[in-house]
């Protein structure tokens, strides 16, 4: 039998680490091993404890939950879940943190507090263990700064692109891969629909980031949004979103609704639609997460006639959802994160021939 999880809490307040220390511990494969009131006492208990896991509060004294990931992730990474509140300011820090190194996050409940903070706490035993397995050996020695958009790929891969979609699915890690593929579209890349397993509150500011980052239109997608060149629309995070042909072009339906594949927006729910809108015009990617959201809609789109690629192992913080794609036959090949927007330049490029 493998042993538990060791995880480190780090809070500022003494009730939310009591809270977190029992929460966690109901679990038999989570040991908590020690709790730290801010980023000072937590680097030491890091050197005396050997934590797999740490669970970091967002917004902290002294130093903020960012700037001691800043900081932590260069020299010693570890896999790190952030414990976020849903206030505007405490959204835009987890973001931040995701980009600094944080794995994921849980939401703070901000109503009817007994039954959010019962739900908040199964996700994060979820989360630890998938955290655990996470690769974050790529920081070390990384400086975290903004990534400028890349190089475009070539225009003529891009050209008669009206009539193409473009369909991806993330989870664990996904945020910082997204980014890292859609700062490299050109702005004339066929519209491109997504989802990202993110809770409610938190889609809208991450693809507001992403769209002051990228040549594309990044932006929440609504029902009715055409999917078209130039524009990237990121499933809010309580709504399936599906793709519809609506006369000549193609457009969104964003409806609430059962999970599916164990998530609300889900992965198979998009490329299903999408293979049905779009068939051989379609182009479906799976990047890191954990699970296997995603993978018989990959397998649905391949079938209709669409190229399908997913993310390798060593570039993933998870490989889940990508290697489940692939070993089910929905994706044809494993492809480097670096490599991901110029392979699928070059499967647009190979779809016109």
């Amino acid at each position: 039998m493998s042993r538990p999880v060791r995880v480190l809490v780090i809070d500022d307040s003494a009730l939310v680490r009591s809270l977190l220390q029992q929460g966690l511990g109901l679990d038999p494969g989570i040991e908590v091993v020690g709790t730290a009131a801010d980023p000072y006492e937590a680097r030491d208990r890091i050197v005396q404890l050997l934590p797999d896991v740490l669970t970091l509060d967002v917004e902290m004294p002294r130093m903020n939950g960012v700037e001691f990931l800043r900081r932590l992730m260069p020299q010693h990474p570890l896999p790190t879940i952030m414990v976020s509140s849903l206030t505007e300011k405490g959204k835009a820090t987890t973001l931040e943190a995701l980009e600094a190194g944080a794995v994921d996050f849980v939401a703070k409940p901000s109503a009817d507090v007994a039954r959010g903070l019962q739900q908040m706490m199964t996700a994060l035993r979820t989360k630890v263990k998938i955290a655990a397995t996470a690769r974050v050996s790529h920081w070390k020695g990384r400086t975290v700064e903004g990534r400028k958009p890349g190089q475009a790929p070539s225009p003529g891969a891009m050209s008669d692109s009206t009539d193409k979609v473009i369909a991806i699915g993330a989870s664990t890690g996904g945020t910082e891969a997204l980014k890292a593929v859609l700062s490299e579209f050109p702005a004339s890349m066929p519209g491109t629909v997504i989802v990202q397993h993110m809770p409610a509150g938190f889609t809208k500011m991450f693809a507001d980031r992403l769209n002051q980052l990228c040549r594309v239109e990044v932006k929440e997608a609504v029902t009715g949004d055409r999917v078209g060149p130039g524009r990237v629309l990121i499933a809010p995070g309580d709504r399936h979103l599906r793709v519809i042909r609506s006369g000549g072009f193609y457009q969104a339906v964003c409806e609430s609704g059962e999970a599916v594949s164990g998530h609300c927006p889900s992965v198979d729910v998009l490329m299903h639609s999408v293979s049905k809108a779009a068939g051989r015009h379609a182009l479906g990617v799976m990047l890191t997460g954990m699970g296997s959201d995603g993978a018989d809609g990959l397998g649905a789109m391949r079938q209709a006639g669409a190229r399908t690629l997913a993310q390798d192992e060593a570039s993933s913080i998870v490989f889940g959802m990508p290697k489940v794609a692939f070993e089910r036959g929905g994706a044809e090949k494993l492809v480097p994160l670096d490599g991901i927007a110029r392979n699928i330049s070059r499967l647009l490029a190979e779809q016109r021939s």
